[in-house]
C-alpha cells in the first residue's frame, strides 16, 4: 500500500528545471532510496514532499495528506532531517529533544528515544561539541520525536567517517523496525545498496530508473571481474573462448577475466580440464554503482545546477 504518492511533480528556479515530471510511489514499511548526482533534484523533491517548497505543478500525498494545503496534519505523520539542518552550538542534546517534542501534540517519550539511539550519555553535551556521527544520531531523534509514519532522511551520512556511517546505517534499520517508512535521499551507492528495498535514480530532475538495488545492478550490463593465480601458469588467451567470457588478460602473476553470468563456472571447468588450479580467486559482481553510471551515462552536476541538490 502506497504511503507516498508523487505524480508529475515539477519545480523550476528561474530557467533551471530542478524537478521535471517526477512520478513514483513509496510503499508503507519500505526504506526507499532516491539517488542522483549533485544537482539532480533530489533535495528539491524531498522539500516538496515535506511541504517546505511549493511545486510548480503535480500532485503529492503523504499518508493521504496534501503537504501544501494540510501542513498541520502533515506534521503529525512526517518527520524530516534535511541536509542543511542544524542547531545552535549552545543547545544541549536533552534541551533540543524536549524543544522539538513541544512542537507535537503526541510526541514520543524523549528519554526513551535518546536511550534507543544511544544519546542518553550525551544528554547534557552541547550540540557544538558533538561529533559528526553524534549530530546525525540527534538529527534522527528529532525526526522521530513526533512519532511519524514517514521519515525523510536527506544525505544523512555525508561527511561521516566509515565507522560512523556504518553506525548510522544500523540506526536506520532500527528506525524501520519501529514501523517508520523511510525516504532516504543519498548519492552514496553503497549506502543505498545496503539499506534500500527499492531505489529511484534521478537524472536532470527526471526518473531514470526504479527497481530493487539487486535488479538494477543485474540489468546494468557491467561485466563480472574474476581474478586468480593459476598453477601452473597459463596464457590468458586459452580462456577467451569460454562461455560468457568477454576478455582475459594477465595482471602480474594473476589472470583477470571479464565476463557475464556463467563465466566463472565455464572458466573453472576449463581450468580443471587443463589440469590447472586457481588460487586466490576473487569475483567482483556488478553493483548499483555500475547501474548508476550506465543509466546516467556518468553525468554529474551541470554548471547551471550547482546550487540545486
Amino acid at each position: 500500500m502506497a504511503i507516498i504518492e508523487i505524480e508529475e511533480l515539477r519545480k523550476s528556479y528561474g530557467s533551471t528545471i530542478a524537478v521535471d515530471g517526477l512520478s513514483l510511489t513509496v510503499d508503507a514499511g519500505e526504506i526507499f532510496g532516491i539517488l542522483g548526482a549533485n544537482g539532480a533534484g533530489k533535495t528539491t523533491a524531498a522539500e516538496c514532499i515535506a511541504g517546505l517548497t511549493r511545486p510548480d505543478a503535480g500532485r503529492i500525498r503523504v499518508a493521504g495528506i496534501d503537504p501544501h494545503t494540510q501542513h498541520a496534519a502533515l506534521t503529525r505523520v512526517l518527520g524530516v532531517q534535511l541536509q542543511e539542518s542544524g542547531l545552535p552550538d549552545k543547545i544541549r542534546v536533552a534541551e533540543a529533544t524536549e524543544l522539538f517534542a513541544g512542537f507535537h501534540e503526541q510526541p514520543a517519550d524523549a528519554g526513551s528515544l535518546m536511550r534507543d539511539l544511544g544519546l542518553d550519555p550525551l544528554r547534557d553535551r552541547y550540540y557544538g561539541k558533538l561529533s559528526g556521527g553524534q549530530k546525525q544520531r540527534l538529527s534522527i531523534a528529532l525526526a522521530l520525536i513526533g512519532n511519524p509514519k514517514v521519515a525523510i532522511l536527506d544525505e544523512l551520512t555525508t561527511g561521516l567517517d566509515p565507522a560512523a556511517r556504518r553506525d548510522t546505517w544500523r540506526l536506520i534499520d532500527q528506525v524501520r523496525e519501529r514501523g517508520v517508512t523511510i525516504l532516504l535521499i543519498t548519492h552514496f551507492m553503497e549506502e543505498a545498496e545496503h539499506l534500500c528495498d527499492r531505489v529511484a535514480i534521478i537524472a536532470h530532475g527526471r526518473l531514470a530508473a526504479l527497481d530493487t538495488p539487486e535488479n538494477l545492478a543485474a540489468a546494468s550490463g557491467a561485466a563480472h571481474r574474476i581474478r586468480f593465480r593459476p598453477t601452473p601458469p597459463i596464457e590468458p588467451e586459452r580462456l577467451r573462448g569460454c562461455a560468457g567470457v568477454r576478455s582475459a588478460q594477465r595482471a602480474g602473476d594473476e589472470i583477470e577475466v571479464l565476463g557475464e553470468d556463467g563465466a566463472l563456472q565455464s572458466v573453472m571447468s576449463e581450468l580443471t580440464a587443463m589440469g590447472v588450479r586457481a588460487h586466490a580467486v576473487r569475483v567482483d559482481q556488478s553493483t548499483l554503482d555500475d547501474a548508476f553510471l550506465s543509466i546516467t551515462g556518468g553525468q554529474v552536476t551541470h554548471d547551471d545546477e550547482e546550487v540545486l541538490t
